[in-house]
């Protein structure tokens, strides 16, 4: 039945497994969507609900960050925006009994998918100092004690306020506020793990962190290049994109370490012929080593400037900066060290830059295959220069696309939840406000983790997200929340982070996308933005979970309310009432968001402004588009190790388990695998099936080990292997993290293989 979630939490280490899959979606994709989608919400529902999702009267998938087309198909989502749907619109509810009869011991020995598969969260639950058991509170109480505690601490930065990507522009403008109003730049995100590192580098080069392209780009270009990233299980209607543009003549190159069933064949469920037929999208597949993507864009740029007229000496002269130095630096890369680096063929470069060289119009895209290495920041540069070269930002049909993850992740961040903020933001909040926010910088995630594990940080506050989960180096993560006097999640259901806790603890539930906002002006809507800087309403439709949920915008509304008391001039009563008022406020703060209520009602939503891709306009500090040369770096790996990505299932998105499958590449019933490539295995005598710990490698000497991994001979490039998180975050050090950005190394990780003691 769909209102009864599983038992017993099911063994996740023996896995069945078979041969990998050449082709994502189509009519298996359909049956799994609706499969999962009636078992949490049964039939009706399903219907109702999944025909709303992304619709322009309806609600935005709490899914991926990719945008909606103009013209929208009724069935607007992909199989894993279902799956996400469903759990947030689930009949299956976590009550104040469930807790009654779960002790937190007894919480922090489950599986992640067990604790997301119990439903939705339905009352305000109170961990008292030393208690075993989660207890009801009222929402009153509830607030009194962050109060409380937030007015113990020596200083505003013994606060972190942590957002998910799934806010909404209004909860996470009232937040980013709110933060400062008390006193802090402690704003830590999501996007400090995922793609700080792209912000980092565009905000550097072309003068913003975002992409600059749109849908309409993608359809014109002539050449789109797909590197670490897996739009199948990641982002799957990014595959109708590329399946459009392949149809209008794009050439398309995938770079990645493993072969991905999306990128290999796309079975369009939306048309008959897709459906079982489907269409080839990759021309040309580039499997190359993890870390090696800088060498690659540096060796094809220094082809680039040897080719006959293939520069565009226009462009480079008029709207860039730094040219001379750059093309020094591009020319003296080496043939023999790139291919070491990216374990590529030279005629397969050769291939790639004879694409290259006849695309007038190209797109690169990128995802957490770059971002996540110490050398990120250097690589996505290198990725800049390789656009710039031959004109190819500001020009329709070409730019930069890094493919955000969660839906609003962006959003977020054009509200000024940023731990670093422009003193340009920081200047309208004082004017608009009339209060002097902070100007110090704040913490990051890993600084963040850091300031908790030494005390000097004491009340943990998060707007969504499984933080525990999400970051690195797991028992120093954890360790740190231990030590908190006060951890708070705002929540739609249960995750892991809700059994790691502060000496109290707090779980606020809330309102999903998917549910009515009545407050006391009336019916609301919320806004976010896409991947490709659109914003768009969202309205949710079913009736709440439960009578005592509170939406976002409320909860920080009502919190502000008691923490800053009179002394606060902002009108929080108003903003919880109307969110309208709040909108009103973005609009004279966030520039582009001028007239935002008269323009987010049109409908279809708005684009944002982007200098470099409306007006070849370049707001760095150099008023130009900056080449830049950076040494080449990648990971060098010794003798009998190998180089471990952590990465998703399908059955997976971000933290959020859906279930034990990896259906494109052939593993069911089960997540502690390691992809190993067959000559590898044999090399290190790692038998199909069999089972080993693994053991990362890094220089602090500290021995960090995932233990029983089963073995699966898979095709990986040489030397590498993946297997998923947050089971590995184990393995990743606090301190191993990107240059300049800050983001966790997830996806170059030194590892030994040693035999497990459950084989």
């Amino acid at each position: 039945m769909a209102t009864k979630p599983p038992t017993g939490d099911p063994v996740q280490d023996a896995p069945q497994v078979a041969a990998p899959q050449h082709a994502a979606a189509g009519l298996p994709a359909v049956a799994h969507s609706l499969k999962m989608a009636q078992q949490q919400m049964g039939v009706r529902r399903t219907a109702l609900t999944l025909l709303r999702v992304n619709q322009k009267d309806g609600f935005d998938c709490p899914g991926c960050a990719w945008p909606e087309p103009e013209h929208r198909h009724k069935a607007e989502f992909c199989e894993n925006g279902a799956k996400a749907v469903a759990e947030e619109a689930t009949l299956r509810r976590v009550t104040p009994d469930f807790f009654a009869a779960h002790p937190v011991a007894d919480l922090a020995t489950r599986s992640g998918y067990w604790l997301g598969q119990q439903g939705r969260l339905t009352h305000p639950m109170y961990l008292a100092e030393g208690a075993e058991r989660y207890e009801p509170v009222s929402w009153e109480r509830a607030f009194d004690i962050v109060a409380e505690e937030l007015a113990a601490l020596s200083s505003p930065d013994e606060a972190v306020f942590y957002t998910s990507g799934r806010t909404s522009n209004e909860a996470a403008f009232l937040y980013q506020l709110f933060a400062r109003e008390f006193g802090t730049n402690n704003l830590p995100d999501c996007s400090n793990m995922c793609h700080e590192s792209s912000g980092s580098a565009l905000t550097e080069t072309i003068g913003i962190g975002k992409g600059s392209v749109s849908l309409e780009d993608l359809y014109m270009s002539d050449l789109i290049i797909v590197a670490g990233q897996n739009p199948g299980t990641n982002h799957p209607r990014m595959l109708s994109a590329l399946e459009k543009a392949k149809a209008n003549g794009a050439k398309i190159i995938t770079v990645n370490p493993l072969p991905e069933a999306g990128l290999e064949r796309f079975k369009n469920p939306q048309t008959p012929q897709g459906m079982f037929k489907g269409a080839a999208l990759t021309d040309l597949f580039l499997q190359i080593r993890l870390g090696g993507d800088q060498a690659l864009f540096r060796l094809l740029n220094k082809l680039i400037l040897e080719a006959d007229d293939a520069v565009d000496d226009a462009f480079v002269r008029e709207h860039t900066h730094g040219y001379e130095e750059f093309a020094e630096a591009a020319r003296a890369a080496d043939w023999e060290e790139t291919l070491a680096a990216t374990g590529l063929e030279r005629s397969e470069i050769e291939e790639a830059l004879t694409l290259v060289l006849a695309s007038e119009r190209t797109v690169v895209c990128w995802a957490m295959g770059l971002t996540q290495h110490k050398h990120a920041v250097p690589t996505i540069r290198e990725v800049v220069n390789f656009l710039l070269l031959r004109g190819n930002i500001g020009r329709p049909g070409a730019g930069v696309c890094p493919v955000r993850g969660h839906s609003n992740v962006q959003g977020d961040r054009t509200m000024g939840v940023f731990e670093r903020p422009a003193p340009a933001f920081l200047g309208a909040l004082e004017r608009e406000f009339g209060f002097a926010p902070p100007r110090e910088h704040g913490f990051d995630v890993v600084r963040a983790i850091r300031a908790l594990r030494d005390g000097e940080a004491k009340v943990f506050f998060a707007m969504g997200g499984n933080f525990v989960a999400a970051t690195p180096d797991t028992d120093v993560t954890e360790t740190a929340m231990r030590r908190a006097a006060l951890t708070v999640h705002v929540s739609t259901k249960l995750n892991r982070s809700h059994a790691v806790t502060g000496a109290r603890a707090l779980i606020l539930p809330t309102l999903g996308r998917t549910e009515r906002d009545l407050q006391g002006s009336g019916e609301q809507f919320v806004t976010v933005e896409d991947s490709m800087g659109m914003v768009h309403a969202s309205r949710g439709r079913l009736e709440p979970a439960s009578r005592h949920l509170l939406s976002e915008p409320a909860i920080v509304a009502r919190l502000a309310r008691r923490v800053l008391g009179a002394a606060s001039r902002t009108p929080w009563e108003e903003f919880e009432k109307d969110y309208a008022t709040v909108r009103d406020r973005i609009a004279r703060v966030v520039p582009g968001f001028e007239d935002f209520n008269g323009r987010v009602e049109s409908g279809g939503g708005f684009a944002l402004p982007h200098a470099p891709r409306d007006e070849r306009r370049f707001p760095t500090a150099t008023g130009k588009a900056n080449f830049t040369a950076a040494p080449v770096a990648y990971p060098t790996v010794p003798e009998g190790r190998l180089l471990l990505q952590t990465l998703r299932s399908h059955d997976q998105y971000n933290t959020t388990i859906y279930g034990l499958d990896d259906r494109y590449r052939g593993i069911r019933n089960g997540r502690r695998v390691v992809l190993v490539s067959p000559h590898d295995a044999k090399a290190l005598g790692l038998a199909d099936g069999g089972y080993v710990d693994l053991v990362s490698e890094w220089s602090d000497g500290v021995e960090r080990r995932a233990p029983g991994f089963r073995v699966v001979h898979y095709p990986t490039a040489r030397g590498c292997a993946a297997a998923y998180f947050p089971e590995t975050n184990v393995l990743v050090p606090l301190d191993a993290t990107a240059d300049t950005s800050n983001t966790p190394a997830a996806k170059s990780v030194v590892v030994r293989l040693e035999q497990s003691a459950t084989d």
